[in-house]
């Protein structure tokens, strides 16, 4: 490729560089070197797609072709970014800011009067140093060091979040850190906050398409340097987002699409609906503690049974939120070890519970289905045709897990930016954000009676054997990010205004 620069730089009016005479020490002449610089990035990428777009297959080029669709909605929702309630910001950072003292306060009272600790490393209502931590955990009340390995190799002690969690373990340390891991999660709370927000009052963050590799879109500080990640937002701390004026907030989540992604692999693979049958009988965890737990008096009663199951079982833990976590890691090649680990569960709890699991579900097939099409075809190919190659060794677990993994949770991000793209084309709402399985968009007030329900009743389905698959939507609607607050009894308690599921209409009115 020749490129041709014309200038008035230094006297000179044109420059002729031919791109296949460089190499990667050539040294250009003192000529335009930004402009030199900016244009041959340009050229130097055009042929590198030149390249490899002849290498494109049929499955590959479709990709390619969906992930270039997403990019005009993708940009619009970089540009757009979502309005920010500055009054709740500051009423936010104030309430937080009041607890710390508090908490602050408290861990400072057990610290001098408890363990006599009283170092300079402790100010007044501050927090102990990494040090200090240290000091008083391992030295003082003297338990035995978690320790992890640091940029030389070596092992050294750690006080993080993980070590932290693991000598929580130990009585006389547990009120200690229990105050500790408090203050640090209000930090990031409050430091979310204050994050820099653009002049015009909005928060904006930029996705990026090929920011994955299962094709969910990734999310960072917009170009610059303000906002952050969208998809790791509180969900309390989401009621600062608000609409446009005029506008309202609808959030559309794909509903255990990960679970009924599992299902639907295992029908195509082995004809056995039996899982995804599971998925849409009800609730899915709840009947999974039926055949798991089955010597507790069942009703056949959903709601009964949902009360059943969520009686308390294990460490504030009901049997249905052991059975949605063990569940989920069960699918993804979890073993008891490593999930008692993740979620603090016993081990043999998490054996208990996978016996009667993997008797039930095709799950170890699937993951020998895996392990056979890494050997022989080093990639996965999901329902909806998106391709991935793995390097790695076919008989390293970390490997077949990441490969497990992959199929359910591509599916989920095709699913709902399918849905992004539809949703986009209707030119009657504008899309803000997207975190994973969920799409938040703004639409005028006045076109709801008409707008939410279309968009409900057109769920993304593609055929799977002799059915066609979908997971279903739930949209919720209001004037802020966040859900209402509600209590046992179903009254509002908190955030009227926030999102509540789209029923038939929704009869609130904002005033104010």
């Amino acid at each position: 490729m020749v490129l041709v620069v014309h200038s008035t730089v230094h006297g000179s009016n044109v420059r002729v560089i031919d791109t296949s005479t460089l190499t990667p020490t050539s040294r250009l002449d003192r000529f335009d070197d930004d402009a030199v610089y900016n244009l041959l990035d340009c050229c130097v990428t055009l042929e590198v797609f030149d390249a490899l777009h002849a290498q494109l297959t049929n499955t590959t080029a479709a990709t390619y072709a969906f992930s270039m669709s997403l990019a005009a909605p993708i940009l619009e929702m970089n540009l757009t970014g979502v309005r920010i309630d500055r009054a709740e910001v500051e009423k936010s950072l104030a309430g937080f800011s009041e607890e710390l003292d508090l908490i602050r306060g408290n861990l400072d009272l057990i610290l001098k009067e408890g363990v006599g600790y009283a170092s300079p490393w402790f100010g007044k209502g501050g927090m102990p140093s990494r040090i200090a931590l240290q000091e008083i955990l391992y030295n003082i009340l003297r338990l035995p060091p978690v320790r992890h390995k640091n940029a030389n190799g070596q092992y050294v002690p750690t006080v993080d979040r993980n070590a932290l969690e693991k000598l929580r373990g130990y009585t006389i340390a547990e009120p200690i850190i229990n105050h500790i891991l408090a203050i640090r999660d209000i930090g990031k709370k409050m430091g979310f906050l204050r994050t820099a927000i653009d002049p015009d009052g909005r928060f904006r963050t930029q996705f990026n398409i090929a920011g994955t590799t299962t094709g969910r879109l990734a999310s960072a500080f917009s170009t610059f340097g303000t906002g952050g990640n969208a998809q790791n937002i509180e969900r309390k701390l989401r009621r600062v987002f608000i609409p446009d004026k005029g506008m309202k907030f609808c959030n559309v989540d794909l509903e255990q699409a990960d679970a009924r992604n599992v299902g639907a692999i295992l029908y195509n693979l082995f004809g056995d609906r039996s899982y995804l049958d599971f998925c849409e009988s009800g609730d899915l965890h709840t009947n999974v503690c039926k055949f798991v737990w089955p010597e507790l008096e069942w009703t056949n009663n959903p709601k009964e049974d949902r009360l059943l199951a969520d009686v308390e079982f294990y460490r504030g833990m009901s049997r249905r939120d052991v059975s949605k976590r063990v569940s989920h890691a069960s699918n993804y090649l979890g073993t008891p070890p490593t999930i008692s680990l993740a979620t603090k569960i016993p081990m043999k709890l998490v054996s208990d519970f996978q016996g009667p699991y993997f008797e039930r579900f095709p799950m170890r097939k699937w993951h020998d289905h895996v392990r056979y099409q890494l050997k022989h075809e080093h990639s996965i190919t999901t329902l909806l045709g998106r391709k991935r190659n793995f390097f790695g060794r076919p008989d390293d677990e970390s490997v077949i897990r990441e490969a497990v993994a992959y199929e359910p949770q591509s599916l989920t991000a095709d699913e709902i930016d399918n849905l992004l793209l539809a949703f986009w084309r209707t030119n009657r709402v504008q899309c803000l954000l997207q975190v994973h399985d969920s799409i938040l968009f703004q639409y005028f007030v006045a076109d709801e009676p008409s707008l939410i329900p279309a968009i409900v009743s057109q769920p993304y389905t593609f055929p799977v054997r002799d059915i066609q698959f979908s997971v279903p939507m739930e949209a919720k609607v209001g004037w802020n990010w966040a859900d209402v607050e509600y209590d046992k009894t179903g009254a509002v308690t908190g955030n009227p205004y926030g999102l509540q599921k789209y029923k038939n209409g929704d009869l609130r009115q904002l005033d104010r």
